[in-house]
């Protein structure tokens, strides 16, 4: 219960996210979370250096709040 509490309060500051995109499959796999976007884009920037051959996206991935 704790860790799931932790996990969501990270994904809460840390909206941004790099995802990976299977090519097999519709979802995508988080690989890293930044508070902000220009820290996203550059590390975006850095694994596309180091895996050209991966597909990877800067995501919006706030979550809601809901009752």
């Amino acid at each position: 219960m704790t860790e799931q509490l932790s996990e969501k309060y990270q994904q809460i500051l840390n909206p941004w996210a790099i995802t990976r995109r299977s090519p097999n499959s519709v979802c995508s796999t988080v690989i890293a979370r930044f508070r902000r976007r220009t820290d996203a884009e550059g590390h975006l920037q850095a694994l596309r250096r180091t895996v050209p051959s991966l597909d990877f996206e800067v995501v919006w991935d706030a979550i809601e709040d809901r009752p």
